[in-house]
């Protein structure tokens, strides 16, 4: 048996410049992330409905401009200005972060949280849009969990920021911070797409064209977008669930900003070493032997297993070392750590295998409208269940509900029979070629 031949030095480099450039990507949305955590937490769960209401709206207003620069702009300019917009966005809410104790918490909560919430889906969106339009499938398989790797280094490395910075300069120059790390993310997927487009056959100098409304036509016309759809809401339903819930036990059990913001900081630490974890071992051996559709099954399986043993047990603490851990924040950290570490990439590599318009419109509708869409359902459901008198044991066994059709529906999404047949991964022809 030998082993996978390494790509060529000139292959290798769009791989790593994409790791780093998403390395800075997630450095600068897990910068304002804990910052906009606190701000919930400072609110408590009765007011997200209040805040993804909002997100979902703005969303819903955003679906026809974004189509329309997907359709009459080159993917350059498209990332150009879409990126520019977003970091002078940071930069303009430092004054406001400045004089925070007169705005409030609840009012700046709003502004904010709904801004944060299109930033990472249109930026992350965006950036992996753009990963599918530049990999095959085959290469996707490959590639995109090292890629994947290297944002969840910045979503590692982006908390440690925060929780040095906080104490030593406050909360609003974290964001001068993070528009910092979103510019020289910027300045590489521009360097990427200008040696992508030297490439003989390469589309990128050409808009995508088509319809500004076909993201949202799409959804109906093609099953694999459908199931994208489903899995979304199943996804969000259960991670908006552990967020709600914990958002509860912040408020109950810290009273500052800063004490706040460092507690969310540490719950994203400990998500995105679980993701690199799966990262570094199981996700890569999945996609490659397995396919990209058992990294949809998988997650789902682990999420049930999970939210019927906490339907269980129910809530409280347990003690692990000197430290006494919440029940809920370690089932947000694994849910969460499984979507980062092995649902996404598994995901981004199945868009590789669709038509482009599908690839940033479609994509695009389903990773922010129908993500928004999800969260105000499942707040406003979580906020009526508490008056019913439902506890944490009982809103888990509901959540394991969920992620029961979730297991039915990631079997047929990865395996959609609207996909294009996959590519053979490279490590597989180089073990074919020597045996």
């Amino acid at each position: 048996m030998s082993l996978p031949r390494p790509l060529p030095v000139e292959q290798a480099a769009a791989p790593m410049l994409s790791a780093l450039a998403f390395f800075f990507v997630m450095t600068s949305y897990y910068i304002i992330r804990p910052v906009m955590g606190q701000l919930s937490g400072a609110v408590g769960s009765q007011s997200l409905p209040l805040f993804y209401s909002a997100v979902f709206v703005v969303m819903l207003l955003l679906t026809p401009l974004f189509g329309m620069l997907v359709a009459r702009f080159p993917r350059r300019q498209l990332l150009g200005w879409s990126y520019s917009f977003f970091i002078l966005c940071l930069l303009a809410f430092v004054p406001a972060f400045m004089a925070q104790e007169r705005i409030g918490a609840r009012e700046l909560g709003v502004l904010f949280f709904v801004w944060a919430s299109v930033f990472n889906l249109f930026v992350v969106s965006l950036f992996w849009s753009f990963m599918a339009d530049i990999f095959s499938s085959a290469e996707a398989r490959r590639v995109f969990s090292l890629i994947a790797l290297g944002g969840m280094a910045g979503a590692v490395f982006g908390p440690l920021v925060t929780k040095l910075l906080t104490q030593l300069i406050g909360v609003a120059p974290l964001l001068v911070v993070s528009a910092c790390a979103l510019t020289l993310s910027l300045t590489l997927l521009l360097r990427l797409s200008a040696r992508h487009d030297q490439q003989p056959g390469s589309a990128g100098e050409a808009a995508i064209g088509g319809s500004l409304w076909a993201g949202i036509r799409q959804l109906w016309s093609r099953p694999f977008l459908r199931y994208m759809a489903l899995l979304m809401l199943f996804g969000d339903g259960i991670g908006t669930l552990a967020y709600a819930l914990v958002a509860d036990y912040a408020k109950a059990h810290f009273t500052s900003t800063v004490a706040r913001t460092l507690f969310y900081s540490n719950l994203d630490l400990a998500t995105n070493l679980l993701g690199a974890v799966l990262q570094l071992s199981v996700t890569p051996w999945l996609l490659v032997r397995r396919g990209a559709g058992w990294g949809l099954v998988v997650p789902s399986l682990v999420n049930l297993a999970l939210l019927a043993g906490v339907a269980l047990i129910g809530g409280g603490s347990f003690a692990f070392f000197s430290y006494s851990v919440p029940l809920l924040a370690v089932m947000q950290v694994i849910t969460r750590g499984f979507a980062y570490g092995m649902t996404k990439p598994a995901v981004d590599a199945l868009y590789t295998r669709v038509p482009r318009e599908t690839r940033y419109k479609g994509k695009n509708f389903v990773e922010t409208a129908v993500w928004r869409f999800g969260d105000v359902v499942v707040t406003s459901a979580v906020s009526g269940l508490r008056l019913l008198g439902w506890g944490v044991a009982g809103l888990a066994l509901a959540g394991a509900g969920v992620a029961a059709l979730a297991v039915m529906v990631s079997r047929r999404a990865g395996w959609s029979p609207d996909l294009a047949p996959d590519e053979q991964a490279p490590v597989d022809k180089a073990a074919k070629a020597s045996a």
